[in-house]
Formats: structure tokens, C-alpha cells, sequence
């Protein structure tokens, strides 16, 4: 495997949703929490706190929380980009940068996350590159299910640990 790429990776799912629907799930504090996180908060550049609905900026920065994680698992970034409809990119700590776009693909809808600029450190390549790839194939996957069937697959519990939904 000298070849392979340790410094990104795709990930990507196929969301039976209309595109501005899976744009709000990834750009709002309300969208973020319905699937992935059980805390989402973005401030303007001001420090000003942005509404549950309220679309992200460029240059707003996170604080998020996971369920199944006590407070003490906190992310903090920025978003680094991002065009009020198909495209969000945000830093994501020590672990590179996330890029979502969503698309049209074959009459369906997309969502593709490219993780990048991942170090390519023992460190880097097992607990970031393979970690965080794990990570986001189960949450798109939750993704899906909450959008199209309702079901909601997150451990909540932050008793019970080492399970691939949380």
C-alpha cells in the first residue's frame, strides 16, 4: 500500500432528499444536530451566536459535541467556505479539512465528503485518516436513514462506549 493516499479520503452516499434539504442539515445548528451532533453551535465573526436555522457563513466558526462523548470531546473550527447551497467546507481540529458538496448524480442525489490534508503520521494515518473515515461512513449513513425512513441509528448512551455509532 506504499501508494495509497494517507493525506484524504471520499466518502461519499446517495440521500433520497431534495438538495436544499441536505444543504440545511450540513449549514444550520438545527440541521447538524438532527443527524450527527448533539451540539452545534456556529457564531458569526462577531462571536454572535447564529440562530438554530440560521445558515452558516464564511469565516463563522463551531463548537460541536457528539452523543455517546461526554463534554470533554469538543471540536472547535471555522468554516472555511461555503455558497448558501450545495457546498460547505469546514477545518476539522488537528484532523484536516472536510468539503461536502451535494449533487445530481444519475438522478439522485449525493452527498460527497472529501477529507483532506490529513497528517500522514502513524498518529495521523490510523487515528484520523481510518478513525475518521469510519466515523463519517456511519453518520452519512444515519443521514440517510433519518431522511428517508425516520430512524434514528446514534448511540446516545455515554455509558456504553467503543460502538460505531457514537
Amino acid at each position: 500500500m506504499s501508494n495509497y493516499d494517507w493525506s484524504r479520503f471520499v466518502t461519499r452516499v446517495n440521500v433520497n432528499a431534495p438538495i436544499e434539504k441536505l444543504y440545511w442539515c450540513w449549514a444550520t445548528r438545527e440541521g447538524m444536530e438532527y443527524w450527527f451532533l448533539r451540539l452545534s453551535e456556529f457564531k458569526n465573526a462577531d462571536g454572535i451566536l447564529r440562530a438554530n436555522n440560521e445558515p452558516v457563513q464564511k469565516t463563522d466558526t463551531y463548537t460541536w459535541r457528539w452523543h455517546g462523548w461526554s463534554d470533554e470531546t469538543t471540536e472547535y473550527g471555522s468554516i472555511l467556505d461555503c455558497n448558501g447551497k450545495d457546498f460547505i467546507k469546514f477545518s476539522f481540529g488537528k484532523a484536516g479539512n472536510c468539503s461536502v458538496t451535494i449533487k445530481e448524480e444519475e438522478g439522485e442525489n449525493m452527498v460527497e465528503l472529501v477529507q483532506d490534508n490529513i497528517p500522514t503520521d502513524e498518529q495521523g494515518m490510523h487515528y484520523w485518516h481510518l478513525g475518521c473515515k469510519t466515523g463519517w461512513t456511519f453518520y452519512l449513513a444515519n443521514l440517510k436513514s433519518l431522511l428517508e425512513g425516520g430512524k434514528d441509528l446514534r448511540n446516545k448512551n455515554e455509558r456504553i462506549q467503543r460502538v460505531i455509532n457514537s
